[in-house]
């Protein structure tokens, strides 16, 4: 630690800070020893590309090649031709014509990231990872040893967290956020996001919600006034909410939103829209409307995933009346309708056991050129089903199965047998089941039973009675 000391000491600065331009006294002196350095300079600066590659491989393999240092110190020299650097570093790894090291690594970087080519420093990072055994954290050392004489830009630590969590070094990309606070060095909160993304997505919303307050936890004070840590944003609040979103934690969402107004961070449609889907999805359509009221008062448009969400609301608790009012409210403000649009309505309806408006949205649904999963396929059947009427059940199922490749369930095909066999369409039911069996499905003791009581009802006795040893011996099996 008294390494970081001693830097720190000599580097700090905010997020909103930029380091004042490095003297050039301060920048690594050329020692009058090095003219292997002073010529490759000369090489770089002056020569013509066509001839510039070839006369350094010459001079590199007569000095027998180049060390990290005089790698570091040409490097530093092309500070104002960042992309020459690179092309050099580029040269020297391709042809082995320099040993690099962290040192080395760091110090391109540096001038990368001097220059705002995000891109390539970023490249050159995961380059670096890739190439040695070290730790991030000793990256990161090798990055604040070179950092002031590089004259570099401190967003070059948010690229090495970057590339931790590209390669998703979670515990790593930790460790660096909180060295770096420890020495009032504060990462972008675009890169904190990124990071509470990833933890919350991979080890879970508590996790990712304990990880919030460690990193905000400075935000503000107990009198209300902004503290020194780094203040949360929309997106911030968003991600944390969604990870409880996700469990299906309405109370910790709640509980997020109201600390999201205590800090005065303003939610977006983002926040509304997942506020409403959380309401949505628990049932508590009053406490969703209210949302959807609150976003119209501050003079925000609500955009097709709202209506969707209410739509699909509405339709989940059987209100199919308030889902319609919806519906047209999206249509009259010239909003188009998704596939997911018209699923929710034909749930609904199937859930109400509307088979006719169902059968109408999923015909309107077909004409605009949507593709219905096979779930919304099943819905319909098993609507059918309920109301007994097989014959446009089979014919629907049929029908989807050929124009959209529809997968009938388990207990959709047991919906047709049973209907089949009860209006004595035996060769049918036989059809099915065989289908049935083709497509994975063994037939179960409530098949059995189906076409048993079928046939004892047909007065066929013979196949009733052959059926039940079978499935005796199925049982037995």
């Amino acid at each position: 630690m008294a390494f970081f000391r001693a830097v720190f000491q000599n580097c700090r600065y905010s997020l909103h800070y930029v380091p004042k331009p490095v003297p050039f006294s301060s920048l690594p002196v050329m020692h009058p020893g090095d003219a292997l350095v002073a010529t490759a300079v000369s090489i770089l600066k002056h020569h013509r590309s066509k001839r510039r590659w070839s006369n350094l491989r010459s001079l590199l393999i007569s000095n027998k090649y180049l060390t990290p240092s005089q790698f570091s110190q040409i490097a530093i020299e092309l500070r104002n031709r960042p992309h020459i650097a690179l092309a050099f570093f580029r040269f020297t790894t391709k042809h082995s014509l320099s040993s690099h090291s962290l040192s080395s690594y760091a110090t391109l970087i540096h001038i990368l990231c001097r220059s705002r080519l995000r891109y390539h420093a970023l490249t050159v990072i995961k380059s670096a990872m890739c190439s040695f055994c070290e730790t991030p954290i000793a990256f990161l050392q090798a990055l604040i040893k070179t950092y002031r004489a590089c004259d570099s830009a401190p967003f070059v630590f948010d690229l090495l967290v970057e590339a931790c969590l590209e390669s998703k070094k979670i515990d790593s990309a930790i460790e660096i956020y909180e060295l770096l606070k420890s020495k009032n060095v504060f990462l972008n909160a675009s890169t904190c996001n990124s990071l509470l993304e990833l933890v919350s997505r991979s080890r879970g919303c508590y996790a990712a919600y304990d990880l919030y307050r460690q990193i905000f936890q400075d935000c503000v004070t107990e009198n209300g006034e902004r503290g020194k840590g780094l203040l949360p944003n929309t997106k911030t609040m968003n991600l944390v909410m969604m990870g409880f979103y996700r469990e299906g934690l309405v109370d910790k969402v709640e509980e997020v939103w109201q600390e999201m107004a205590g800090i005065s961070c303003e939610p977006n449609l983002y926040s509304f829209n997942l506020l409403m889907a959380m309401y949505c999805d628990a049932g508590r359509m009053e406490d969703a409307m209210k949302v959807w009221v609150e976003v119209e008062n501050r003079g925000l448009k609500h955009d097709v995933m709202a209506f969707n969400t209410m739509i699909g609301g509405y339709c989940k608790v059987g209100e199919l009346s308030k889902a319609e009012e919806i519906y047209r409210n999206m249509v009259m403000k010239g909003l188009d309708s998704t596939c997911i649009t018209f699923e929710h309505l034909i749930n609904g309806y199937c859930k109400i056991g509307d088979s006719d408006s169902a059968m109408m949205v999923y015909e309107d649904m077909c004409r605009r050129n949507f593709i219905p999963e096979s779930s919304i396929v099943n819905e319909i059947v098993r609507c059918l089903c309920a109301k007994n009427e097989i014959p446009a059940a089979l014919e629907f199922w049929t029908s989807s199965m050929k124009k959209h490749e529809a997968v009938l369930k388990s207990e959709n095909y047991k919906n047709l047998i049973k209907g089949l066999c009860e209006k004595g369409k035996m060769e049918d039911a036989l059809e099915l089941q065989a289908e049935m069996v083709r497509k994975g499905f063994e037939p179960d003791m409530e098949i059995y039973g189906v076409f048993i009581d079928a046939y004892t009802k047909q007065g066929n006795e013979t196949i009733a009675e052959k059926l039940r040893k079978e499935m005796l011996l199925e049982a037995d099996g």
